[in-house]
């Protein structure tokens, strides 16, 4: 896989709601935090005011408008800035009850605007790989690179509204897809930043960044990894070390690790074992590795897990 697929499998995203949401009139609806949650949203159609718990600025959201709250702030939606002043917000549990595991919440009569959202939990503590990257709210703007995004936005509201059989799976789908276009949009529109997530967009670090989590157990050398990008050795480590962050090998220690822990968390490998799988001829070697990165001893990281910590 590739490695922003290889990142989003580890955190094994859970869509804990999905559901769409149609208004007419005035109206505005505050949602709550949720912490440890990526929060989705797109507009079918119409359009509405985003604000967001912590930002000075609200946002207009147009038809084919997508946004997301990597850190799960409260927010609130309304029609219009004046009305969200002046009015009391409704809660977003009075107005979702009956709809979380699917289908449509209706606020007032008419359908001046349509949206649909998701509700994603992240597993482990590679989440915060993705998270610490990203602002506290993504706002993707309707264009001609975002066609697929409006297809999945309206084919997930045709479903919640529809309820056939099968919808449910069907929409799980459809909210993954989301979450995955919206990074990939962003991550193409994001400018400059640091971080193994921007380095993706630069083609000589992203095909380092591919080696290396297509066989983490290989025993890379930043000269060998210098020939894949194409580049020498000095500007090949410079480069990497800019963008991504961290010194290449450093960035290969830190995947074998979090590979390390969600095989402890998750299987019935030995210690032995999952070291051996990861490129350490020992299993001393990998403990050591393993209780920088992690914090802790595999053989306390892999109980405390099953325990449910």
């Amino acid at each position: 896989m590739d490695p922003l697929s290889d990142i989003l499998s580890l955190m094994k995203p859970r869509n804990l709601l999905a559901a769409g949401f149609e208004a007419g009139g005035d109206w505005a609806v505050r949602f709550p935090e949720s912490r440890g949650n990526i929060k989705s949203g797109a507009v079918v159609s119409g359009a509405c005011w985003l604000s967001v718990d912590g930002l000075p600025d609200p946002v207009r959201l147009e038809t084919g408008d997508c946004f997301l709250l990597p850190t799960g702030r409260s927010f609130s939606l309304a029609s219009d800035l004046a009305i969200g002043s002046a009015i009391e917000p409704m809660d977003a549990q009075h107005v979702f009850p009956r709809v979380r595991r699917g289908g449509v919440a209706a606020l007032n009569e008419g359908r001046d605007v349509s949206l649909v959202s998701s509700r994603f939990a992240l597993e482990g503590p590679q989440a915060g790989m993705l998270l610490r990257l990203l602002p506290p709210l993504v706002h993707i703007r309707r264009g001609a690179e975002t066609a697929m995004l409006r297809w999945s936005t309206e084919r997930m509201m045709q479903e919640l509204r529809d309820g056939r059989p099968g919808s449910f799976l069907v929409v799980q789908y459809l909210a993954h897809m989301m979450l995955v276009q919206a990074l990939r949009l962003h991550l193409s529109g994001a400018g400059q930043g640091v971080g193994w997530f921007f380095a993706l967009a630069d083609r000589q670090m992203n095909t380092a960044l591919e080696a290396m989590h297509a066989e983490p157990a290989h025993r890379w050398s930043v000269e060998e990894l210098a020939a894949r990008a194409g580049m020498s050795r000095s500007a090949f480590a410079a480069r990497f070390r800019a963008t991504v962050g961290t010194p290449p090998m450093e960035y290969l220690t830190r995947w074998r690790m979090h590979l390390g822990a969600d095989r402890l968390a998750h299987s019935r490998e030995s210690i032995a074992s999952v070291a051996l799988a990861l490129g350490y001829r020992s299993e001393s070697a990998f403990s050591i590795a393993f209780k920088r990165v992690m914090g802790s001893s595999p053989r306390r990281y892999a109980g405390t897990t099953s325990n449910g910590a």
